[in-house]
């Protein structure tokens, strides 16, 4: 009986062990579950989840906006934010204006309101006011928003050879150096360049905007010509070349010289830079003529991207 009473206390003994062992394990696995849970409920893919935003879309954003996710949770959901971030050239600053500008205009592809947001096309061409950086030295930007003083003048300033220019036309050295190899490659391959207009002072571009504004009016004329201290001729780095079988501005696209300026311009340093297409962009009609000396890396960059001088400078530069 004794034995009998031993062996039934050890057994049972057992089974208290391991009933406690197993409560011991539920607890432990129910712990860590509640514990994994409160841990989760702290991570940024909850609290996307929380907002809206499917498990997928949480990941994406954590990618997209890592250094700026907790602006992002400050928002409401809204598709575009993935989509405008996926842009080549999106910067995160300019973002409310991004969604502000897809709201007023959805006729506009993504791209498009990147391009147009970052350059400052979305508002009135002059209506913005700000100096240019010279000190950028070739890559500086003159357009309908940035401007030169009147009394800019680059110092380097030299007279151009009657071999590749008309009289009186003047330009930078750096670029004029960058247009003679251009020239000579250009000459090799069959087509003869000839600049027709380079540097002008802001006093000259004075008198021709005035004077387009007094034959067609203001808005022909901020068209058609810049307005002063808002040409890049002022800057010394930009011409307006033709070749010698084709010197209409009207037909110059069409020319064996355009096309071969196309195809190696960027080589050399300079770019379109008012091409086909870009007006809302550029604020200029497409100039097939006129080119601008920016240095064959960013050339490269814009030859190779298809952009414009514009998007360039906003997002390589400005940033």
């Amino acid at each position: 009986m004794a034995k009998k009473k031993k062996m039934k206390l050890k057994k049972s003994v057992i089974y208290t062990f391991l009933i406690i062992v197993v409560i011991g394990v539920i607890g432990t696995i129910y712990g860590k579950q509640k514990y994994d849970e409160y841990k989760y409920k702290k991570t940024i893919e909850y609290k996307l989840i929380e907002k809206g935003w499917t498990k997928e879309q949480a990941l994406e954003l954590q990618k997209l906006y890592k250094d700026h996710i907790n602006d992002i949770l400050k928002r409401r959901t809204n598709e575009n934010l993935i989509k405008i971030a996926k842009e080549k050239y999106f910067l995160y600053k300019n973002l409310d204006d991004y969604l502000e500008y897809i709201k007023e205009n959805d006729d506009k592809s993504l791209t498009d309101v990147v391009a147009i947001i970052n350059t400052h096309a979305n508002n009135d061409w002059y209506s913005l006011d700000y100096d240019t950086d010279t000190s950028l030295n070739e890559r500086l930007i003159v357009n309908k928003f940035y401007h030169l003083n009147e009394d800019y003048a680059p110092d380097d300033i030299v007279n151009i050879s009657n071999k590749y220019a008309y009289d009186n036309n003047k330009m930078r050295q750096i670029a004029y150096d960058a247009f003679k190899d251009l020239w000579d490659n250009a000459y090799s391959d069959g087509i003869k360049l000839i600049i027709n207009s380079s540097y002008r002072d802001y006093d000259k571009q004075l008198k021709i905007y005035e004077d387009y504004k007094n034959w067609y009016g203001q808005i022909k004329a901020d068209q058609q010509a810049a307005r002063p201290g808002y040409s890049e001729h002022q800057t010394g780095l930009a011409i307006d070349v033709f070749s010698t079988d084709n010197q209409l501005t009207g037909s110059f696209q069409e020319s064996e010289g355009y096309k071969w300026l196309k195809d190696n311009a960027y080589k050399y340093g300079f770019i379109e830079r008012y091409p086909e297409g870009k007006q809302y962009i550029t604020g200029y009609e497409f100039e097939s003529w006129h080119w601008r000396y920016v240095g064959i890396e960013a050339a490269s960059v814009i030859h190779n991207e298809n952009i414009t001088y514009d998007e360039y400078y906003a997002y390589y530069i400005e940033k």
